[in-house]
Order: structure tokens, then sequence, then C-alpha cells
């Protein structure tokens, strides 16, 4: 990548990350109003920024519309080998709050029903998977699953 293509990505980058900081704002804002506490709330946070503002943003510059077809490369291999902190029970909370935060981003019409229903069947789909991959992947013991990546 040319310094030129790099300043692009740079600044498509920057860009995207302002829009998510105001996607991220009504995310909290709905969390608030379900009556969730301030500790549950900066959780599901934390989990949907590192997703929308590192992983989406690691190799191109996604937007996190995009996301919604990119949790099984996410939670199922980049989050499994690259987190120090994946289990098994990891994976399912951070599952849960990217899928609460798409809940949102629907009800806000900032993507489609059909977008949401693709993340659901995938997270419905694959969960079992991740967290058995993510299981193997922490036991030495085990047979590795990514031994060959």
């Amino acid at each position: 990548m040319s310094d030129k293509e790099y300043e692009e990505y740079k600044k498509q980058c920057e860009k995207i990350r302002s829009e998510n900081d105001v996607c991220l704002d009504l995310f909290e804002e709905d969390m608030k109003a379900q009556g969730l506490s301030d500790k549950t709330i900066s959780r599901h946070i934390s989990n949907v920024s590192f997703y929308i503002n590192q992983y989406l943003l690691r190799e191109d510059a996604r937007p996190m519309t995009d996301g919604v077809t990119e949790l099984d490369m996410f939670l199922g291999d980049f989050f499994i080998r690259k987190c120090m902190w994946s289990t098994p029970g990891t994976i399912k909370s951070t599952a849960a709050s990217i899928k609460k935060f798409y809940k949102s981003m629907l009800a806000h019409g900032r993507i489609q029903k059909s977008d949401y229903e693709i993340l659901c069947a995938d997270i419905k789909d694959r969960m079992e998977y991740w967290q058995e991959d993510c299981a193997a992947f922490n036991d030495p013991g085990s047979v590795n699953p990514f031994a060959f990546l």
C-alpha cells in the first residue's frame, strides 16, 4: 500500500469511527432507557466498539453495516486466535452485545431487517461451533482446530 493509499485508508477509518460513535451513542441511550446497569452498558459498548472500530477497520475501512455478515470470521476465527480473553463465555457475551447493538441499529433504521435476520441466524447456527473451537484452542492438550492456519 502506498503512502497515499494509506492516508486515504486512515481518512476513511476516521470518518467511519465518527459515524460509529453516533451509533454507539444511540445504542447507549437505548440501553439506559431499558434500565440496564452502567456496568452492563459499559460491557456491551466495549464489546461492540472492539468489533466495529477495531475488527471491521483492521484490513479495510468497512462501515458497521458490513458487520452483519462478518460475525463468523470474527467470533469463529479472529476472536479465538487473537484475543487473549477469548473463552466460550466471552464468545457468547460478545455475540449477545453485537446482536443487541444491531437490534438497536434496526430500530433506528440504520440497517435492514433482512440484515438483522442474517446476523441472528448466524449466531444461532454457529454459536456452538465457535464455543467448541474456542475451548479446543484454549486447551493445550486438545487437537487445535487452527494448527494448520
